[in-house]
């Protein structure tokens, strides 16, 4: 079921309508066959717990794992956890209850520079290394020693120790301070902006995480479902998908993959417009009308190798349009090559 909705890239309505009509159409294609009927991860019962019980250390936990999965596949990530253990709030908490040794830990203003290297064991203060607790916890590398004490610094400073709470009233002044009409993207950026400073953290990773976390949240807690609703996390996949379809050229927003992709008229843009025409609740009748986070996700398990596998660079050589006759959307796509 496809809504008519006025494009807002640009000012050239007709031909931006027609090439939004096409990419709806792809797209609602994509959501039939790849589209997730229960898109609620299977933390949500866990974690709409937490939300209820205030109880910072396990988001913290959650929030933690999910930055955990950057640089290789999850399943090696997750092994890596699994065999080596994470942090856990307490831990922290107990190695700075004391003024630590390193003034970088100090404060979340403080941390900044820290250089810690797992591989040479070196940081910026390698006189202060064997008294500081940062380098103690076995993670994968060093950036994630980093972005552990980042977070935690955040979540105790920034946060005052309490995350829910902190997200509720984000969201309440970020709703008062709006217009209707920018009301969602307002209190969108006014949670992700802050963590932005976390260090290690991309826009891709927080939005995914962020989404799982808000759309578990009770019923009494709206904001927080709408906004993660609208949460995008823009990978290659999704990126290159919008791209070899033609639907960034048709809408004047090619671009490259990047920090674009969240700017405007970049790839989260085109996903709010093209979602913003198909009602997701033909899915799921407990879904929200206007759904960006499961159109992209759609987008991805369609692309995705261990997903449906079908738009992805080992399948298709990007020298060459794509020759892929099986793929459902063949014969309506503009089969852009990448690296033509």
């Amino acid at each position: 079921m496809l809504n008519q909705t006025r494009p807002d890239l640009n000012s050239d309505y007709p031909d931006k309508l027609l090439a939004l009509d096409r990419a709806a159409l792809l797209v609602d294609t994509v959501c039939r066959l790849a589209g997730a009927e229960n898109l609620i991860s299977a933390e949500s019962n866990r974690l709409r717990q937490a939300i209820l019980n205030y109880d910072t250390p396990q988001l913290f936990k959650y929030l933690l794992e999910a930055f955990s999965l950057q640089g290789i596949s999850d399943h090696a990530a997750r092994s890596y956890m699994d065999h080596h253990g994470s942090p856990a709030w307490h831990d922290l908490q107990q190695a700075t209850a004391r003024p630590p040794a390193c003034s970088k830990l100090r404060s979340y203003w403080s941390f900044h520079g820290c250089g810690y290297r797992k591989d040479s064991r070196t940081c910026a203060q390698p006189w202060i290394a064997p008294h500081c607790s940062l380098p103690r916890h076995d993670l994968r590398n060093g950036r994630l020693n980093q972005t552990t004490y980042s977070l935690f610094l955040f979540i105790r400073d920034v946060a005052d120790g309490n995350l829910v709470e902190w997200v509720d009233q984000t969201l309440d002044q970020a709703s008062l301070s709006s217009t209707a009409k920018h009301r969602a993207s307002r209190m969108r950026s006014a949670l992700i902006d802050p963590l932005r400073n976390v260090f290690g953290v991309s826009d891709k990773l927080l939005n995914m995480a962020l989404a799982d976390i808000l759309m578990a949240a009770p019923s009494t807690k709206p904001t927080w479902i709408e906004v993660g609703s609208g949460m995008i996390a823009i990978d290659t996949l999704v990126h290159n998908f919008l791209l070899r379809t033609g639907i960034q050229r048709g809408l004047g927003a090619k671009h490259g993959f990047g920090p674009a992709c969240y700017a405007e008229g970049g790839c989260a843009e085109i996903i709010r417009l093209i979602a913003s025409r198909i009602d997701a609740r033909q899915f799921n009748p407990d879904y929200p009308r206007v759904f960006p986070r499961f159109v992209q996700h759609a987008i991805w398990r369609y692309s995705a190798q261990l997903e449906l596998n079908i738009c992805n660079g080992n399948n298709i050589d990007d020298c060459f349009r794509c020759s892929n006759k099986g793929c459902p959307l063949f014969h309506r796509c503009d089969r852009v090559a990448l690296h033509a």
